[in-house]
């Protein structure tokens, strides 16, 4: 068989590329080494509940397109983000705002909370921000960072916060408002059926092989002629692509417990909650009915825990740090030279997407890929 395009990874973004690909007549093959399609946003239903297994995934943009283009597979419920703290027996809302500080400090008043934190960072105030724990200070004072943000931080990296790049948390949502919703975007939401819905719809008509590692595979086809193929889109690790000629690039890993509780119909009260203490060891807990707002007789619950990352574990976060990027430049400096060849998504980028990010960069990727082929864009 000869396909136009063999796509490593039936993620979000391969399963885009693929799906574009074909609605402009291109033959197409999609392949994953793992067991099942839609990457990292792979849910399954299990005892009626819809399971995220690597984790929270929750949509929101703010690209109107992104969300029209998401919307013609599948249908999405009104889910926002309102997850909770936990240190010690203390309890407090995310993001950080009014509701926080004021159970943080018993004020009332958006001047009281900034009277406070000005009042935590003056002997600090005009020091140059160079790690993390500065720019925490900086925006919240330090009480806030030691109870909300330092352990948590530090178990999700592995390491202490004054050794981490400050622009981890430039994007830490700070508001001097009762608002809860994490995230501001007009769009949001879980699909009402589970993500891999989606993926299976953009993928239908389009064979997929799972189980299928691209490095084994490309060898015995290149023999055996059994397929061939024009193009590939490559979705996997870049480094590994390159057979880590100039190293290995960095990343962080996780564990997940899942836990299936049948004579407990709500554990925690709230899809995602976090642990903020060093000691305990998971950062969070995730109540996946709650996603749904389902109110089926028992509940399933993970625990997440942050992991250094070593051979053979998935690569979940990119360390996007000096040495990292370097070295990313040297791989994507090869990239563009390797015949017939693209790159994308997370890890053919290093780069951590939010869910709209990778939508609008697979459609790019089609847009620039068709229109230095013959002049096609995306609609």
């Amino acid at each position: 068989m000869y396909y136009d395009y063999l796509i490593v990874g039936a993620g979000l973004f391969g399963a885009i590329f693929a799906h574009e690909m074909k609605q402009k007549g291109k033959t197409c093959l999609v392949i994953d080494k793992r067991p099942h399609i839609a990457g990292n946003i792979y849910t399954e239903s299990t005892h009626s509940i819809d399971v995220h297994k690597y984790g929270a995934h929750i949509f929101h943009t703010s690209d109107k397109e992104v969300w029209a283009y998401i919307n013609q597979f599948t249908e999405f419920n009104h889910y926002r983000n309102e997850p909770i703290a936990i240190y010690k027996d203390e309890l407090y809302n995310l993001p950080f705002n009014m509701n926080t500080f004021s159970k943080m400090w018993g004020i009332k008043t958006p001047e009281d909370a900034k009277k406070i934190i000005h009042d935590q960072i003056a002997d600090i105030e005009k020091e140059p921000i160079t790690n993390l724990e500065q720019q925490a200070l900086h925006l919240v004072g330090r009480d806030i960072y030691t109870k909300l943000i330092k352990g948590y931080t530090e178990k999700q990296w592995g390491k202490d916060c004054t050794e981490l790049p400050s622009f981890i948390i430039n994007r830490l949502p700070v508001r001097f408002t009762y608002n809860n919703n994490y995230f501001r975007d007009p769009h949001q939401g879980i699909p009402i059926n589970g993500y891999t819905c989606i993926v299976e719809n953009m993928l239908a008509d389009i064979p997929v092989q799972l189980n299928t590692d691209y490095f084994t595979v490309k060898k015995k086809w290149m023999e055996s002629k059994e397929v061939t193929y024009g193009t590939v889109l490559f979705t996997g690790m870049i480094d590994a692509y390159f057979n880590y000629i100039y190293g290995a690039l960095e990343y962080r890993s996780l564990e997940f417990q899942t836990e299936y509780l049948p004579d407990v119909d709500n554990y925690q009260g709230n899809a995602v909650i976090n642990y903020t203490e060093r000691e305990i060891p998971y950062t969070r807990i995730i109540e996946h009915k709650h996603f749904a707002f389902n109110e089926c007789k028992g509940t399933i619950i993970t625990k997440e825990f942050s992991r250094s990352f070593k051979p053979g574990d998935e690569p979940y976060y990119p360390i996007n740090d000096e040495k990292n990027n370097a070295l990313f430049l040297k791989y994507k400096e090869l990239a563009k030279k390797e015949p017939a060849t693209l790159f994308g998504g997370r890890l053919g980028n290093y780069k951590y997407y939010d869910m709209d990010k990778v939508i609008r960069a697979a459609l790019d990727l089609v847009n620039t890929h068709c229109n230095s082929q013959n002049g096609e864009t995306y609609e």
